[in-house]
């Protein structure tokens, strides 16, 4: 069995900064939290969680902290939390990655100059909701297709339409034409990243080319979740799997070419266990 590994599988360069940050902080005497799962792969939040490192899901769970470090994880998070930390007098390690801290610092200011804020990207997750965090005025979200359409924007403001950095690249340029035709007075920033851009374009290209495809990543991993979506499309045969042993593969003898890609969240380890796996046995 031929297997055909992406370049660009596992952690983008956010991810690891924030990864590697916490588990310096975790070899000190300090308590250390971190806002949110650090990156969305339960193998490394589990095995953080026995170094000491303990995860917050909320404002009302911060205020019960008296000391320690609050570590920002790359998806960042909204200005509010930051006001709460320092209000708090606790230590803020801020590992938001630049992609996103980029998106922060526009959206804060194009809100300030008078401009209505529409964020291309999956509502609820931690990205869009720290990104909705950095407008003063409330910000608009739009996934799909059918809720581009019932946005509705005030005709006499300008409109500011930036994007989730893991987002689908044609998806959010589909998106952004049909709003273009409401005929809004509007300014497109494509904040979705180099590497996610390149993650997707070359799963598309191996699933393309591939028997079967396999897709490792969180459960809770919006950019895993896409690349599945994208090489689904590509290859029937297409696995979404956290770790091995999740792979339940049933491949029939014509199957001669196997190809493999991981979020930006999947440890390298990971990635390897699968890749020798498939190998060895098929």
């Amino acid at each position: 069995m031929e297997v055909l590994l992406a370049k660009s599988a596992g952690f983008c360069f956010g991810v690891k900064r924030a990864v590697d940050r916490v588990y310096e902080l975790a070899q000190t005497s300090a308590k250390i939290y971190t806002y949110g799962p650090i990156i969305h792969n339960e193998e490394v939040v589990g095995d953080l969680e026995k170094k000491g490192v303990s995860v917050i899901e909320t404002k009302e769970e911060l205020r019960q902290i008296k000391e320690g470090v609050i570590v920002i994880r790359s998806h960042g998070v909204a200005k509010e939390i930051y006001d709460q930390i320092e209000q708090q007098g606790l230590e803020c390690v801020d590992a938001t990655c630049p992609f996103v801290k980029r998106i922060h610092n526009i959206v804060e200011k194009e809100s300030a100059n008078g401009k209505q804020i529409l964020i291309i990207g999956n509502a609820g997750h931690p990205e869009v909701e720290g990104i909705m965090g950095w407008s003063s005025t409330p910000a608009m979200v739009a996934e799909c297709t059918e809720e581009i359409e019932q946005i509705h924007c005030n005709p006499d403001q300008p409109v500011c339409i930036v994007s989730q950095t893991t987002f689908n690249y044609n998806k959010f340029q589909e998106l952004v034409e049909i709003f273009e035709k409401k005929g809004y007075d509007i300014s497109v920033v494509n904040t979705i990243c180099n590497a996610t851009e390149e993650r997707q374009t070359e799963a598309k290209e191996i699933a393309a080319k591939v028997d079967a495809m396999i897709i490792i990543g969180g459960r809770h991993s919006s950019n895993t979740r896409k690349l599945y979506e994208i090489c689904s499309r590509e290859c029937a045969d297409t696995y979404f799997i956290q770790t091995l042993d999740d792979l339940h593969l049933d491949l029939p003898k014509s199957v001669r070419l196997v190809g493999i890609t991981a979020g930006a969240s999947t440890p390298n380890k990971i990635i390897e266990e699968v890749q020798n796996y498939v190998r060895i046995n098929f």
